[in-house]
């Protein structure tokens, strides 16, 4: 997975302007520590991966028979599943992916992979699938809160300053919105934000980690999304089992600390991550 580090920390929350949210009041944006954020949205091809390491009897319905015309498709019998990706489709982004299906791929990812537990780590999920469930304290690979989220899209640390889009500009070029289904992630690769993301406008909204009641946020906009939805003046919350044709995700991470480092080189690989929320 390739990551993009998103420095300057403690930098100013939007206060926006205009139509946008009230004038001069302070919104969304500010983050303290450095973290690193997905530079695509999690693909077809490694959702893919993660299903045939976690997913052999599917006990919590990481795989959405929707996803077959999408992207991934499943074969054999219940304990001995296997999952395929359709050629040509590997770089897609999933969709029909609920945030617990999220949550569910961050712990494998930050539990090493393979065989690594999807209940606990990031998330201590311990079998739900519905509910609101926090992050814990030192997670290393993340569903973004929105703060994060926001900051990897909008903010421009030269100017300091928000932009409206997610490609450092206040009018929309360079994104997939109003059309008839995703592309390959990174196809509209001539507007990045200003930290070097693509699609966090258009292709497929994204979960973050943002509660509202019993629902999670959403941002970004997607592939049937008219133009203002990409804004970041909107934010939409769903409740976080649905699953959708255009709702996808991409994951967050930790930095490691600079003695962590060292301890990495001295240590053969074990590195300590620590994550302020």
């Amino acid at each position: 997975m390739d990551w993009v580090n998103v420095g300057n920390a403690g930098n100013a929350a939007d206060t926006a302007d205009g139509d946008r949210f009230t004038t001069g009041v302070q919104r969304y944006g500010a983050v303290g520590y450095t973290y690193q954020v997905g530079k695509y949205e999690v693909t077809n091809a490694q959702y893919g991966a993660f299903l045939n390491a976690a997913a052999k009897t599917d006990s919590y319905g990481l795989y959405n028979s929707n996803m077959a015309d999408l992207g991934i498709t499943r074969d054999g019998d219940l304990g001995s599943y296997t999952y395929s990706v359709t050629g040509g489709m590997e770089n897609r982004p999933v969709v029909y992916v609920s945030w617990f299906d999220a949550a569910r791929m961050a712990n494998w990812m930050m539990n090493g992979q393979g065989s690594g537990s999807t209940e606990t780590g990031a998330y201590t999920l311990n079998n739900a699938i519905s509910g609101i469930v926090l992050a814990n304290a030192g997670a290393q690979v993340y569903i973004p809160t929105e703060n994060e989220w926001y900051k990897a899209a909008y903010y421009n640390a030269v100017s300091q300053t928000y932009s409206l889009h997610a490609n450092g500009q206040n009018s929309i070029t360079h994104a997939n919105y109003g059309s008839s289904g995703s592309t390959d992630v990174g196809t509209f690769s001539g507007a990045p934000s200003s930290y070097g993301t693509f699609d966090q406008g258009g292709n497929v909204w994204e979960w973050n980690d943002a509660v509202t009641v019993s629902s999670r946020g959403l941002r970004g906009g997607s592939w049937s999304s008219v133009g203002d939805l990409l804004a970041s003046s909107t934010r939409f919350d769903y409740g976080p089992s649905i699953e959708d044709s255009n709702l996808g995700f991409r994951l967050a991470s930790a930095v490691p600390e600079p003695s962590s480092l060292v301890l990495t080189m001295l240590a053969s690989g074990v590195v300590l991550l620590r994550r302020k929320r």
